[in-house]
């Protein structure tokens, strides 16, 4: 067997109880103490160990809870978004519906205009032609009412004085063009020449 200090230093589970009969008392008292002794140790370290887990596994739990409180905001900021995502999604077809509409709504607008247009651009044109041929008979008008006036003058000029016998009325110029200071043909207001034919 060895020396008490090498049986000191073994462990006494690992001791036979030959070695432990080899012993003496005081050596086993002195045994039994230091196993006490290193079991305190032990259970306070352990006692440490389980303090500091408990401490560090509150923390965790305290972060848990707050995590959740952030995950459940989220969540809500995720539904309002989602809820927004969804109006604005109809909104944008409500507008690209309307945005179609006005669409075609401009180009139907457009073709009646250009129909409408391109009618009044053919009356035009007839009015214009109708002008010209007023215009033209106008002066036609004009050039006849001369000639009258000329010739109901000339009769007039060589008529004896006095003379009634079939009397025409010589009607005062006025060609439509505000050149007479008299009214127009056939008003009441009209001023009559007396023409007579010769005798």
């Amino acid at each position: 067997m060895g020396s008490d200090s090498e049986v000191l230093n073994r462990e006494l589970s690992k001791m036979t109880d030959d070695d432990l009969l080899a012993c003496s008392k005081e050596f086993l008292v002195q045994r039994l103490r230091k196993e006490e002794s290193d079991k305190i140790s032990t259970l306070i370290q352990r006692g440490r160990l389980i303090k500091e887990v408990n401490k560090q596994l509150q923390e965790h739990l305290l972060e848990i809870r707050e995590l959740k409180v952030v995950n459940q905001r989220l969540q809500e900021e995720n539904a309002e978004l989602r809820d927004l995502c969804c109006f604005l999604d109809d909104d944008r077809l409500k507008v690209k519906k309307l945005s179609r509409e006005w669409q075609l709504f401009g180009q139907h607008a457009s073709k009646v205009m250009r129909e409408d247009l391109a009618g009044f651009l053919k009356k035009l044109a007839e009015l214009e032609r109708l002008q010209e041929g007023l215009v033209k008979e106008n002066l036609d008008l004009k050039e006849l009412c001369l000639v009258l006036e000329e010739e109901c003058v000339s009769r007039s000029d060589n008529s004896p004085a006095g003379s009634s016998e079939l009397n025409l009325p010589c009607l005062a110029r006025d060609f439509g063009d505000g050149s007479s200071s008299t009214g127009s043909v056939g008003s009441p207001d009209q001023l009559h020449i007396v023409c007579s034919p010769d005798d």
